[in-house]
């Protein structure tokens, strides 16, 4: 049941995502900062990207992805339809991942130490759709505010 939530809340946002990046304007908004934002919301697209390729696809996928994440926060001006397809591919990778799971995947400690301590790949995985949602709602915020 939880696996099928999970895809379900992954789809979700990740389909949101890509109509965050879709709605902005005028595309160099994407990349604004000033000195209240940081972050940009193409720079926090690239972040989630990053996030959910090396966590769930080059993991969980065995997609053989290899993370840069200072360049996810460096990375200016990628076009708004390079970030979409991103995006997309990003979704159908997180999708296969989770099709090659099963209920009792959940329980076993994932394959990686990212907080310090052993856990769960089930309480992994909703860590990083909490995680998505978080930026999402970041990225959602910068857009209406450039």
């Amino acid at each position: 049941m939880i696996l099928e939530t999970l895809k379900i809340l992954f789809n979700r946002d990740l389909n949101k995502l890509k109509f965050e990046i879709e709605s902005y304007q005028y595309e160099n908004q994407i990349w604004a900062v000033n000195n209240d934002i940081s972050n940009s919301g193409g720079n926090l697209c690239l972040h989630l990207i990053g996030n959910l390729n090396t966590y769930i696809g080059a993991e969980i996928g065995k997609t053989g992805y290899i993370r840069n994440r200072p360049l996810e926060f460096s990375l200016k001006d990628i076009p708004k339809s390079e970030l979409i397809q991103k995006i997309e591919d990003t979704i159908l990778v997180v999708n296969h991942a989770l099709d090659v799971l099963n209920e009792k995947d959940l329980n076993t400690i994932y394959p990686q130490i990212v907080f310090e301590k052993e856990m769960t790949t089930g309480f992994f995985l909703v860590h990083l759709s909490t995680h998505l949602a978080y930026h999402l709602g970041q990225i959602n915020y910068h857009r209406r505010l450039i």
